[in-house]
């Protein structure tokens, strides 16, 4: 399973965020002329086939996508949107997201995204000067009169919130690490054609360790809204087969 390269943090150009090419700071007179034009393609989003999730997604996205948490002391919780490496199951080759079906706020951010400063001490709302539909010609301005527009103040509250979610899901994510919760996994499947593929590479929420957490502690994770997290994730795992199917190529 490939899972992204990098969080929100201070990038650099050996670790950028999954997506983004080539990030830039807003400057209202640098970028005076700066447009945005939405073009509601998302072959962007074809490369990978898993997205980050944050916490406030998971009763929407666990009706399409089995939500899994990558390896390693800071696991990160994504959705899975295909069964090979570099394949995005949700998306045509026209770009378009699968109709009806739930778009991960990692997506709608695109090719808005904070980055933080070398001294984490303050975020800056940043645009990836490299995504189709950004330029200096048609669509939206994100400045006018030296001040950011609308649509750019937009932009900023939808990061702002999802920065906030972040650090929500980031430390309900360690909380499943130091609880000793999560645990590898590996999925061998058989298409219907015949064809054999193996995903290994993430964990997931062993059912028996979570009934056996003391009563303090569940307590606790209901307190802080964490116990609906974990439902979420293991009514997930039933898109399994739904996500098996779809990567049957179709009979034209």
């Amino acid at each position: 399973m490939n899972t992204p390269a990098a969080t929100d943090s201070a990038a650099s150009a050996a670790a950028l965020p999954l997506f983004y090419k080539q990030p830039s700071p807003l400057i209202a007179d640098r970028d005076a002329e700066l447009t945005m034009a939405g073009t509601g393609d998302y072959r962007f989003a074809s490369i990978t086939n898993s997205l980050p999730l944050v916490a406030s997604e998971l009763p929407l996205a666990c009706k399409f996508y089995p939500i899994l948490f990558s390896e390693g002391a800071a696991p990160q919780m994504v959705a899975l949107l295909g069964l090979r490496s570099g394949e995005n199951l949700f998306v045509d080759a026209a770009g378009r997201w699968s109709e009806g079906s739930y778009i991960p706020a990692y997506v709608r951010r695109y090719p808005f995204i904070f980055l933080e400063n070398d001294e984490r001490t303050e975020y800056t709302l940043c645009i990836d000067l490299a995504a189709p539909g950004v330029g200096t010609g048609i669509g939206n301005r994100l400045f006018e009169n030296g001040e950011p527009t609308e649509f750019t103040r937009a932009a900023l509250d939808f990061c702002r919130e999802y920065q906030a979610h972040f650090r929500f899901t980031a430390e309900f994510t360690a909380a499943l690490h130091e609880a000793n919760l999560l645990v590898d996994n590996r999925a061998d499947v058989t298409l219907a054609d015949g064809e054999r593929l193996s995903l290994s590479g993430f964990q997931v929420i062993d059912e028996a360790r979570f009934n056996a957490l003391p009563d303090e502690t569940f307590l606790q994770w209901r307190q802080r809204g964490w116990l609906h997290l974990v439902y979420c994730h293991f009514i997930s795992i039933g898109n399994w087969g739904a996500l098996v199917d779809r990567s049957v190529p179709k009979a034209v």
